[in-house]
């Protein structure tokens, strides 16, 4: 069939202006090939981000989360199956080189119940701590419970209370099992509670690890002075836990066209934490730049673009990390900048971008953060909305880019942080209540988005791939080799690490 030249043109304008047919790349019967389709447009780009797209992709994370107890922890059946779409979305269009860089990585996760006397305590479970369960007498264990000595004999088939305190919890953990004890409960050295904390390794040369919990300390002193009035307390220790090492790959995805010497990167991690299926942390920023680059394959572009969906985030900024590491130097060099989606459809909704000049926080990101900064700016100051600078504390994925002296910048919507009273003006909402009450949690579903602040924020996204897309006016395009650099978060312990993700806090030691 003929098809006149105006029809063409009809159709070619229409594909660029529409941007809601779903064929990315051209009609499925009319392909236009990628170097003939227009140079991308950031209001075109802006235009055909709609919620009903960023919405299928959160129901299909929410059902891979199913497939793992509500959690797409890395290397979990629900984590797995996210990499697999992310992929397979990004195939479809044809316009990416995509790889999957898969590697090994420790995974530690349990939880802990503790009950004595038909009373149920507070607990916390300490990492690497083995799982199982034991109902036996608790015996006082004296002094701090550094030495073997301290452990009495009779504390063999017993649980030992121990104190906090002079040595690590690794330690009186592998003593108690040298001691021949059953189980171990250690008792904060001041009123409040451990938090949970660490054994610090997988295994302790002083011995055993057994089934082990925290207590705070006015509970702890409580049974010692119980038991020290010489009544019997009888407890039981009930711990679920994992620890292995799991497979796990980050999503690279890599424009067929464009400067690869000037490469635009962006990325989100595409991990949840193991308590629930994160579909705002970080489903919200890996789904909308996922649909910031299925809509960018309808456009040429001048510079080439990049997508990393990082693995292992929630575990210490474990896949983003890793790909900076084992980049060669000449190839971090054609890195122009890196820009960073962690958290942006928060339903108590705040409007943060990254300080690259540092006026805010007096940490100056790498020449061209500033620019990133001001581009986001601009973008909330045209859609008349207030903006507020946040820190770089280097707890998402752009800290290992910031390391090697990448440029980088994004936005965040917030997380634990309270929204002030100020803010509340500012943005609505609700003063004095964090910005994501369901912050790791299992409520952290699709009921847990606000979609308008999404769709806004992934069309800040879409303005930023496509404003550097098109040209990295302002951004330096030399800088010093960083071959030598370390990076911050490498050399850190397992628990360490996960201090460095998403901006929570483990327990000190």
């Amino acid at each position: 069939m003929k098809l006149s030249a105006t029809f063409v043109l009809l159709a070619v304008a229409g594909f660029s202006a529409a941007q809601d047919i779903d064929v990315q790349g051209g009609f499925g019967f009319f392909p236009i090939p990628i170097s003939k389709r227009p140079l991308v447009v950031s209001s075109l780009l802006q235009s055909s981000i709609k919620s009903s797209n960023l919405l299928t992709h959160a129901r299909k994370f929410t059902e891979f989360s199913k497939l793992s107890n509500g959690t797409r922890a890395f290397g979990s059946a629900g984590h797995n199956a996210t990499v697999k779409y992310i992929k397979a979305e990004l195939d479809k269009t044809g316009y990416y080189d995509t790889e999957l860089q898969t590697f090994p990585y420790l995974y530690s996760q349990g939880t802990a119940a503790f009950s004595a006397n038909g009373t149920d305590y507070a607990t916390a479970w300490f990492t690497y701590g083995p799982g199982g369960e034991v109902t036996a007498p608790l015996v006082v264990v004296n002094n701090l419970g550094c030495t073997l000595e301290d452990y009495p004999a009779s504390v063999v088939g017993k649980i030992a209370l121990v104190k906090r305190g002079e040595c690590t919890f690794g330690l009186k953990t592998a003593l108690s099992g040298a001691s021949g004890a059953a189980g171990v409960i250690i008792y904060n050295n001041a009123d409040g509670a451990v938090g949970g904390g660490t054994l610090g390794d997988i295994v302790n040369p002083a011995g055993p690890y057994v089934p082990g919990a925290s207590l705070t300390g006015i509970d702890g002193s409580a049974l010692v002075a119980t038991i020290n009035a010489g009544s019997e307390v009888i407890g039981t220790i009930k711990v679920e836990a994992v620890t292995e090492d799991r497979y796990s790959s980050n999503v690279i995805a890599t424009t067929k066209i464009g400067d690869r010497k000037n490469i635009v990167f962006a990325g989100g991690h595409s991990d949840s934490v193991p308590a629930g299926p994160g579909i705002n942390d970080d489903g919200s920023g890996t789904m909308g730049i996922l649909e910031v680059a299925l809509k960018l394959a309808s456009y040429k572009v001048n510079n080439a673009v990049r997508f990393g969906f990082w693995t292992a985030e929630e575990f210490g900024l474990v896949g983003s990390e890793y790909y900076v590491q084992n980049l060669p130097e000449a190839e971090r060099q054609k890195i122009a900048l890196y820009l960073n989606f962690d958290m942006i459809a928060s339903p108590n909704i705040a409007y943060l971008i990254y300080d690259g000049d540092g006026s805010a926080f007096n940490l100056t990101g790498p020449a061209g953060s500033d620019k990133i900064e001001k581009l986001f700016e601009d973008f909330y100051k045209v859609n008349k909305v207030r903006s507020a600078p946040t820190e770089f504390s280097g707890r998402s994925d752009y800290g290992p880019f910031l390391d090697v002296g990448i440029p980088a910048g994004g936005i965040f919507s917030g997380a634990e942080g309270l929204k002030t009273a100020e803010q509340a003006k500012w943005w609505g909402g609700e003063a004095g209540v964090s910005y994501d009450p369901c912050y790791h949690k299992a409520c952290d579903n699709i009921a847990n988005l606000n979609v308008p602040a999404w769709v806004l924020n992934t069309k800040a996204a879409a303005h930023s791939i496509a404003t550097y897309a098109r040209s990295l006016s302002g951004i330096p395009r030399t800088r010093k080799s960083t071959a030598s650099a370390e990076l911050r978060v490498a050399g850190l312990s397992y628990d360490d690490r996960r201090h460095f993700s998403c901006g929570h806090e483990i327990a000190a030691l």
